[in-house]
């Protein structure tokens, strides 16, 4: 942990996601009810399954620290792929149609969610670039 700061800057970013996705406006709340969202209902719902999802990232991330350098970074651009693919698509699908209504914090959180993924698996590629080889 050479940088504490990113840390507390996704600490800080993970609440304000649990936050922006507990608090839809009204036809953001009843799309939530209709499609049985339960997991959004309340903010401690919905901070733990934004804090599960980059929680999970995190441990994946780290195994992919822990495995060869080439197979590790391969496996880090694979994911910062994914992840900047499912940013760009939650833009796109949250900037449009129904979910247009749901409120723009609500669209923030939603976004945001595959947006902290990029963070954390890009400041993990940069990481694993930087490190230099140990020679045993």
């Amino acid at each position: 942990m050479r940088n504490p700061s990113f840390y507390v800057l996704l600490l800080v970013l993970l609440v304000l996601d649990g936050w922006l996705l507990a608090h839809p406006n009204l036809i953001g709340r009843a799309g939530v009810f209709f499609f049985d969202y339960d997991y959004l209902n309340t903010f401690p719902k919905a901070l733990g399954t934004v804090a599960a999802v980059v929680g999970v990232a995190f441990f994946v991330a780290w195994l992919a620290g822990q495995m060869g350098r080439i197979v590790g970074s391969i496996l880090l651009i694979a994911l910062l792929g994914v992840s900047a693919y499912w940013l760009y698509d939650s833009f796109l699908l949250y900037n449009s149609g129904v979910y247009k209504l749901t409120g723009a914090g609500f669209r923030a959180g939603a976004i945001l969610m595959p947006g902290l993924l990029v963070l954390l698996f890009g400041k993990s590629f940069f990481d694993r670039i930087q490190t230099k080889t140990r020679r045993h």
